[in-house]
């Protein structure tokens, strides 16, 4: 059965704003055959299990059918274990996040009954639970079904076999024969046929087959992690696989742009693929990545499909899918045309439990790992400049260097020494802003303390009389030395992450004069980004680094203005700049740099 998007299935408003919030970008099978036939109030009896996307299938509809206004249980979802009906319970929330006034409550053995009671007394209008504590409930008299209009029945063939029969069947004589009735099976053995013949009235069966779709030559790994470090862990997973060429899949076109702009920010070359580019953006995203002109493509699925790439080296799953046939068709654009592949998949909390449903769904072969340590990062760089610099000394395509060494050897340098000193000169090379042919991209933060400032960059402490000694027609105009020249040369960018003291911020805010081209070599780059948005000088630091890749004494001076920033740039980088960083977003800011021709002249 084909996909349809869900503003084609007569959802309202709240609803297509919800789903587009959660990353649905168009509806699944499942979700596709249900939701108009529960929508038009038919019972439906639909075969698929966990992992085919069918929560949304009865939610929606469940939701469309809720009256605000009635403080009242209005749809009963019965689910077999406590942790499907949390995850149920979740993503009706966020289906209801645009839908004022209702309320859903999860309700299940070994949680508290006083909470329980609360959320019931409030009027809460879906109620999700298992059958021993709904019937509990029942019993009690704090859960009525009077008003009750939708019955759903989720993975009964579980309930079944976990001994809930007599409780399902109480459940449903208690309530009104006017209920409309959605029940989902993964099999259909003789007793869940006995009870749909006794339950269900007239309904329209809707069957979504599960079918295996491994790809044997792709490796399936899943990490589980907490939200706030998957970038951390992809970050960490490039490094140790020193993957060059994949896809990395985010639920959301609004990840996928956060996404992009934290990996510029960390040296990475990546470009974003989402639904909000017009055509020709895409096609020239597409071609550029076909020719290899960046590493990774961070995507949404429908940006993504019809996607004819055979060798991509790898696929991430920043994000989970919203079933298995959207994880099948995103691990399925690697390892093609014979060649292997990986596929690593993130999950956090009770994603878990979703995953394991994809895959007793889809058949997966997928295994879990545990996250590498900094340490098997470091060491697989090391395996990684080991091997190609093992590969040059093979092939014998270097340049000999013996009277050099000789000279070394003569000064009483070890043959070792002179060895590890250029190696060390080599890696440190690799993290300035080396080719990717060097070494795996590194992160800003996790570069080698740089060389010590230029002596044109730090001066060396003056005394305060010196101050007036520069030819300057008017000495009152020189900073004091207090803010410009610091007692002690300190590591190159530093300075900006300082906080500086409260009267130097002060005399900055009223009386300071404008910093940036000050040093000989130097130009200056005018950013459309300022105090307005919150920038700081390690912001456009961090940026410039990790886009350009240039070594750290190629960026100077920085000056904030409420609109605007002034950045010193060597001489020689400043078209670089400007043309890598144009385009490039920057706390929500996409970047317009320019080359200004004096200092200042701009503020």
């Amino acid at each position: 059965m084909e996909k349809r998007k869900f503003n084609e299935l007569g959802v309202s408003t709240e609803i297509l704003k919800a789903v587009d919030k959660m990353g649905f970008e168009e509806a699944s099978p499942i979700q596709t055959a249900v939701i108009p036939v529960a929508m038009s109030g038919r019972d439906v009896i639909g075969q698929s299990s966990t992992g085919s996307g069918k929560t949304a299938a009865f939610g929606i509809p469940a939701l469309e059918k809720i009256d605000p206004k009635l403080r009242a249980v209005q749809a009963l979802i019965l689910c077999p274990t406590r942790e499907l009906a949390l995850q149920v319970a979740e993503e009706i929330a966020k289906l209801a996040a645009f839908k004022p006034g209702i309320r859903e409550v999860p309700i299940f053995g070994g949680q508290s009954y006083d909470r329980q009671f609360r959320a019931l007394a409030a009027g809460a209008q879906i109620v999700i639970g298992t059958p021993g504590r709904v019937l509990d409930h029942m019993r009690r008299g704090t859960l009525k079904l009077d008003a009750l209009r939708m019955l759903v029945l989720d993975e009964a063939d579980r309930m079944l076999d976990m001994g809930f029969r007599e409780d399902i069947e109480q459940v449903v004589a208690a309530a009104p024969e006017s209920r409309q009735m959605l029940f989902f099976s993964a099999t259909m053995p003789r007793a869940i046929q006995d009870l749909i013949s006794r339950t269900v009235r007239d309904p329209v069966k809707v069957t979504i087959d599960a079918q295996a779709h491994n790809a044997p030559q792709v490796e399936q790994v899943f990490f589980e992690v907490d939200r706030r470090s998957k970038l951390e862990v992809l970050t960490r997973l490039i490094d140790l696989h020193d993957l060059r060429y994949g896809i990395i899949f985010c639920s959301t076109k609004i990840m996928v742009d956060e996404l992009d702009e934290q990996m510029h920010a960390r040296g990475y070359s990546v470009d974003r693929l989402h639904g909000d580019l017009s055509q020709m953006q895409r096609n020239r995203v597409m071609e550029k990545f076909r020719r290899r002109g960046f590493e990774f493509l961070i995507a949404t699925d429908v940006a993504a499909r019809g996607l004819d790439v055979d060798d991509l080296e790898v696929v991430f799953n920043y994000d989970l899918p919203n079933d298995a046939e959207d994880y099948t068709h995103r691990i399925g654009r690697t390892g093609r045309a014979g060649r292997s592949g990986r596929a690593f998949t993130f999950v956090c909390g009770r994603e878990v439990y979703k995953l394991q449903g994809m895959v007793r769904f889809g058949r997966l072969d997928i295994r879990r790992e545990r996250v590498p340590s900094l340490d098997e990062v470091e060491e697989a760089r090391t395996s990684v400049f080991f091997e190609k610099l093992r590969a040059v000394l093979d092939g014998g395509a270097f340049k000999k260097q013996d009277r050099m060494i000789d000279r070394l050897l003569d000064q009483g340098y070890s043959s070792t020494d002179i060895a590890s000193a250029l190696m060390q000169m080599l890696q440190g090379q690799a993290n300035e802003g080396a080719p990717a042919s060097v070494a795996p991209p590194k992160r800003f933060e996790d570069a080698p303390p740089p060389a010590p400032k230029r002596a044109t960059k730090v001066a060396p402490p003056i005394e305060p009389s010196q101050v007036a000694a520069p030819p300057a027609p008017k000495p009152q105009a020189v900073e004091s030395p207090k803010e410009e020249v610091p007692a002690k040369p300190v590591p190159e960018f530093a300075k900006y992450f300082q906080k500086p003291a409260p009267k130097a911020a002060k005399k900055q805010k009223f009386e300071r004069k404008p910093r940036t081209g000050r040093e000989p070599g130097f130009s200056t780059v005018r950013f459309n980004i300022g105090q307005q948005q919150k920038v700081t000088p390690a912001d456009l630091v961090g940026k410039i680094a990790g886009v350009t890749r240039l070594p750290a004494k190629s960026v100077g001076a920085i000056d904030l203005h409420e609109d605007h920033s002034l950045v010193d740039v060597e001489q020689s980088e400043v078209e670089l700049v400007v043309n890598k960083l144009r385009g490039i977003r920057l706390l929500g800011v996409v970047l317009a740099p320019e080359a200004v021709s004096t200092p200042g002249s701009s503020a």
